[in-house]
């Protein structure tokens, strides 16, 4: 690049593409420099061999795997460096930089645009309409997420009338609930008659028993005969047969 155009439209706008090479290399290099003494040292420090003979070791160790990745790193960099130099701080055939007259006059055009008040007002006026759009803009949002929250709730409801009426429909379901209802009469009648044959079994352990006391009364007092008992016995007997 040196002795080139390039070099020289750079040169006349004060700039050194060379030199910014130049710092970032020895940027990458101060940085890799500092990664690797901080490795070392913590390495010493998780090994406990700051001040042992394994401390010569682990330093050859560190720099052989320095010089590894910073070999790597310079061919690298060596062909990133040619690479800006042969096409980002090249300059297009031709190329020439405008006369002094004519910077001036295109600086003093953007002052005077800058200044004037037509455009202040018109950059004010843009903003407003900007910041209206904006809020009219959130104000649509939230009613279009209203909708669709709206529509989502229609819709699950209409869901669920659907699934109902097409339950309603199904036959097979209409026949499962006649089904019950013809399982719940039958069940009926069953407890009915079951309920009268446990009051009939009662009714006639209940005589049976009666009779049982009867027998029993007049094996006890064979003579006496039900017209030649006491009122008393009469009393107690009713007494026993209420107890049944």
């Amino acid at each position: 690049m040196e002795g080139s155009e390039s070099e020289a439209i750079f040169d006349t706008l004060n700039l050194n593409p060379q030199l910014f090479i130049n710092e970032t290399l020895n940027t990458v290099d101060d940085l890799l420099n500092d990664a690797f003494d901080f490795y070392l040292q913590e390495a010493s420090k998780l090994l406990k061999v700051e001040v042992t003979d394994c401390s010569q070791e682990l330093t050859k160790g560190v720099n052989y795997i320095r010089n590894m990745i910073q070999s790597s790193l310079d061919k690298r960099l060596a062909m990133w460096e040619k690479y800006c130099l042969r096409h980002c701080f090249t300059v297009p055939e031709g190329f020439s930089l405008p006369k002094n007259d004519e910077l001036l006059a295109s600086s003093s055009m953007i002052q005077d645009a800058l200044a004037d008040p037509d455009v202040d007002a018109e950059l004010d006026s843009l903003r407003n309409k900007l910041t209206l759009v904006g809020a009219e803009t959130d104000k649509l949002n939230s009613e279009l997420k209203e909708l669709e929250r709206q529509s989502a709730s229609s819709g699950h409801c209409a869901g669920l009338i659907n699934e109902a009426l097409q339950l309603y429909e199904d036959t097979s379901v209409q026949d499962m609930f006649q089904e019950m209802m013809q399982t719940a009469t039958e069940l009926r009648v069953k407890m009915k008659k079951l309920k009268t044959r446990q009051a009939g079994k009662l009714e006639h352990e209940r005589a049976e028993r009666i009779h049982n006391s009867l027998t029993d009364y007049f094996t006890v007092n064979p003579k006496k005969g039900l017209s030649n008992a006491k009122l008393d016995d009469l009393h107690e007997f009713l007494a026993e047969l209420k107890k049944m």
